[in-house]
């Protein structure tokens, strides 16, 4: 049997989500749902709408594309809702609707400063993603990006977990750290086998959800995950 992994300090690489993690984007996801059910015509009001935004928000944090194939079935009209969502999203971005989430920018400098590689990951498409980093000018700020296009599949898997670990040369999940604001992201962290799979309280889900979830932590931001990894 191996050895367990013993503290905090055997971390090498930290797994990101951006939006609600180290991006706010003040709901703009739900915002750009209802461009996209708007656009397959789903009526405006009513349970049927009702419905679909609760699954968003039950979902956030997974593949959009897989997100709208389970609400729309077909893959024409999911793919129509996807490209209407993120152009929604994207024009949001455009116009200055995102900021770092407090300390962010900071913590992911004082990771990487301490040897930690950083992997930034999103359930967005890569190119949404691409816009929301060079909107922020954080084209360079982590080793890696990773969509679920860049990985096989997004969010509740493990996939973008096990790429970010292959892409960057880390050679043991239990040396890997994940955090996210969504029971999707705890999900994916323990499929993969994370050390530590932390919640943070800043996006979709609260603590109470995270915890139901897994999560070995729940922080208040982002900003206290280099406390919780250099402690040691």
């Amino acid at each position: 049997m191996l050895d367990p992994v013993q503290d905090n300090s055997d971390i090498t690489l930290v797994v990101m989500d951006m939006a609600g993690t180290t991006v706010a984007d003040d709901g703009a996801v739900i915002r750009a749902f209802d461009t996209a059910a708007t656009a397959v015509g789903l009526p405006g009001t009513g349970p049927e709408r009702d419905a679909a935004r609760k699954y968003v928000l039950d979902t956030m944090g997974q593949s959009k594309i897989a997100v709208f194939g389970t609400l729309f079935g077909s893959g024409e009209r999911a793919a129509q809702a996807n490209a209407a969502f993120e152009t929604a999203y994207e024009r949001y971005v455009d116009e200055g609707g995102i900021a770092p989430i407090p300390g962010a920018e900071k913590a992911i400098t004082q990771l990487r400063e301490a040897g930690i590689k950083v992997a930034l990951t999103t359930g967005f498409s890569p190119a949404t993603q691409r816009r929301i980093l060079a909107a922020l000018d954080w084209t360079d700020i982590a080793d890696l990006v990773l969509a679920p296009a860049d990985a096989g599949r997004g969010r509740p898997y493990p996939d973008l977990v096990l790429t970010a670990l292959l892409r960057a040369g880390a050679d043991d999940v239990r040396h890997i750290a994940v955090i996210g604001d969504t029971s999707s992201d705890i999900t994916s962290g323990l499929r993969a086998g994370a050390a530590i799979v932390a919640g943070t309280r800043t996006g979709a889900h609260d603590a109470a959800t995270l915890r139901a979830a897994g999560a070995t932590h729940v922080l208040d931001s982002v900003a206290d995950l280099p406390a919780l990894l250099l402690s040691a």
